[in-house]
């Protein structure tokens, strides 16, 4: 029988929070549908009031927050102005939420079989054998791997991925109707993702249930979406189906989403990454008018004085623009989406020569004794082998990208360079000099020609000191110009990562992630180091501040000739920016070479599983089915043979648990480290 009521349907819904000064609206006119078994992607960058709109949702808005107008039905019926109990029986029993960090909605203090068990022993009264039982069979059906053993661990037991597993198998164990996922996978690796996925899609399909998937990742969004909601500064600006949404966008913020997106599959130099101009407005100092006119690069006059409604322009497809109807028929939507080409940077030199090079690199990490045969005294030394034997140079001038999942020794490689960590083996040369020392015994020349960008910025700025006088201190500690100038120099270096003057003076408290960002970039080219390391630099930045990070660490290589490595577990981001990539699992290069050969056929087994992981921006694109089962093995002991042999979907037999694997040299500098001929490598495709 045909459905006549959706299972949520929200219209013209405004939240506000209270503050000391003022009431702060943080949400503003947004309606939309969610049918069963229909899936709603809520996209937008950090700051546009979609995480507020799932908590009104649930009535999780904390003491401040209210609706101050609207109607958010469930099943046909208002949730509005129900008590507490009655919503308290609803949520976790017909409505269910995954958040986006599963350690603050997981008690650390009860195993997971307990607080899984309790969702089914208040709602539906059963007893606890019988919601264990249960709770197994929720645990296996989102393929938990050791579902009976990861029941009696508490959550810091788990790896990430895990932990989502067990938030999704929590929200799925009373079958409810509506389930709100908000960023379930942002800070899962690629390959976990793409599982969470394919586990959604699957339950999805399953149980019909209705979903409202919160991301910024256009890519993952195309991936589980029937249509998609646009969100900017509180307000919907655009709502269609999906393909429409990916096909034919028809608001500017959508187009500059579309154009932030690096391809995994258009080569280096060959397009431009297109930022956003600007950051979201505070929600207290809207702009009049349409409150995107001020980073809209078609804006007219009418933009900046009136507010536009949201229209259905076409049959389901409703847009917040004064100039959505030209878009319908105007060129410019695809000449907005046209990739940019680049010509490719020329070399200073043909064959430019190594400036970094690493042989049989081993860094260990001692753990605590373990005692042998339960007798004191006989006790076994054990080391987690985070980087076990790296070998690879880089040229002069060369971008290497270093990918791989969590936990396969990237950051420890990149600390290890810059002596951070010790070595326990091997050999590290820079510019002809053994560098295989502590940065405590390196020189200062050393030290200068060798900077490193961290993921989290808020651990290398001092919050008691603007950011003007922490670079001004590189610039004092390298003496790379002279007193007089330093200030001068500072305002270059602000300039130079698209920031201005007025930001000397400011404390990292009042910049954001991306201006954060780049305040590190400058200190760490403000020594014109000739080797720049970037440690995951936009893995937490939304899509536009992520493509204007690229593009800025891109100027900076082709203006200064700097040689970089970039660490980053997204392959598209590797694409756009490397010359070379070094795949990595469980401590070990097992693919190495330049990038049109990596994301090319022949293909080692892991880098095949990497590459049909990566969420692309096409709701067309089918699924590969090349997935990797379990999770990384311990690197305390890591398995016999080929390490990657547990995981592996194209395993051939006892020689890969037995064997170390050979090199296979491809040519021009490609090698892949496998058991597998490479006739059987070039069958591989993801």
């Amino acid at each position: 029988m045909e459905e006549t009521t959706p299972i949520l349907a929200v219209r013209n819904l405004a939240v506000s929070y209270k503050t000391r000064k003022r009431i702060v609206d943080a949400v503003r006119d947004v309606s939309f549908e969610i049918w069963r078994g229909e899936n709603l992607g809520l996209v937008g960058e950090s700051g546009c009031g979609k995480s507020t709109v799932a908590y009104s949702i649930v009535n999780f808005l904390g003491a401040n927050g209210f609706i101050r107008h609207g109607e958010i039905q469930f099943k046909g019926k208002s949730l509005r102005n129900r008590s507490e109990d009655e919503l308290r029986q609803m949520r976790g029993a017909e409505i269910s939420m995954v958040y986006q960090e599963p350690m603050s909605a997981l008690n650390p203090t009860m195993r997971i079989q307990d607080q899984m068990a309790e969702t089914l022993m208040t709602h539906r009264g059963l007893s606890k054998k019988d919601a264990y039982d249960q709770v197994l069979e929720a645990l296996k059906r989102v393929y938990m791997p050791d579902a009976e053993g990861t029941m009696s661990r508490y959550p810091h037991q788990l790896s990430g991925g895990q932990q989502q597993r067990v938030l999704i198998a929590m929200a799925l164990l009373n079958n409810p109707s509506l389930l709100i996922m908000d960023e379930p996978t942002t800070a899962l690796d690629v390959t976990v993702e793409a599982a969470v996925l394919d586990l959604i899609a699957e339950l999805q399909a399953q149980y019909q249930t209705a979903t409202l998937y919160i991301s910024h990742n256009m890519g993952v969004v195309a991936r589980v979406s029937h249509k998609v909601a646009v969100m900017y500064a509180g307000e919907i600006v655009e709502l269609a189906e999906a393909r429409e949404i990916f096909y034919r966008p028809l608001h500017p913020y959508t187009m500059g989403l579309m154009r932030c997106l690096p391809d995994v599959d258009a080569p280096k130099g060959s397009r431009r990454l297109v930022p956003i101009p600007g950051r979201v407005p505070s929600p207290h100092q809207l702009p009049q008018g349409c409150i995107f006119s001020p980073r809209c690069e078609f804006a007219q006059e009418l933009c900046f004085q009136e507010h536009p409604s949201s229209e259905e322009v076409q049959a389901k497809h409703f847009v917040r623009c004064w100039r959505a109807e030209e878009w319908v028929t105007a060129p410019v939507v695809s000449e907005c989406l046209e990739e940019e080409i680049e010509p490719c940077p020329e070399r200073w030199d043909e064959n430019p020569p190594n400036l970094l090079t690493l042989e049989n690199v081993r860094v260990y990490y001692p753990v605590p004794f373990q005692t042998v045969g339960g007798y004191l005294g006989l006790e076994k030394r054990r080391y987690v082998r985070a980087a076990d034997g790296i070998d690879f140079a880089l040229q002069r001038g060369r971008t290497l990208g270093i990918v791989g999942e969590s936990g396969c020794g990237k950051s420890t490689v990149a600390r290890a360079i810059v002596g951070l960590e010790p070595l326990s083996d091997g050999k590290i040369e820079f510019v002809g000099l053994d560098i295989s020392l502590p940065v405590h015994r390196r020189s200062l020349e050393v030290i200068q020609q060798m900077q490193m960008v961290f993921q989290d910025p808020n651990s290398v700025l001092n919050p008691s000191y603007c950011v003007g006088d922490q670079i001004a201190f590189s610039l004092r500690r390298f003496r790379t110009v002279s007193k007089d100038q330093i200030q001068d120099e500072v305002i270059r270096l602000l300039r130079a990562v698209k920031l201005d003057e007025s930001y000397y003076y400011r404390m990292p408290r009042q910049l954001s992630g991306g201006e954060k960002q780049r305040i590190g970039i400058a200190r760490a080219i403000a020594s014109h180091p000739a080797l720049l390391i970037c440690d995951e630099p936009v893995s937490a930045l939304d899509v536009s501040v992520q493509a204007a990070i690229l593009n800025l660490l891109l100027e900076i290589q082709n203006s200064q000739k700097t040689t970089m490595i970039l660490i980053s577990h997204d392959l598209s981001a590797v694409r756009f920016f490397s010359d070379d990539v070094a795949v990595m699992y469980l401590g070990k290069i097992v693919e190495i070479g330049p990038c049109e050969s990596i994301y090319t056929p022949p293909h080692h087994p892991y880098t095949a599983a990497l590459l049909a992981a990566v969420p692309r921006p096409n709701p067309d694109l089918k699924v590969s089915h090349v997935r990797l089962s379990g999770r990384v093995p311990s690197a305390i002991q890591p398995p016999s043979g080929c390490r990657f042999h547990t995981r592996c979907p194209f395993k051939i037999g006892e020689i890969c648990e037995t064997e170390q694997p050979p090199q296979r040299e491809l040519g021009g500098g490609h090698r892949i480290v496998c058991h597998l001929s490479i006739e059987e490598l070039y069958r591989i495709t993801p």
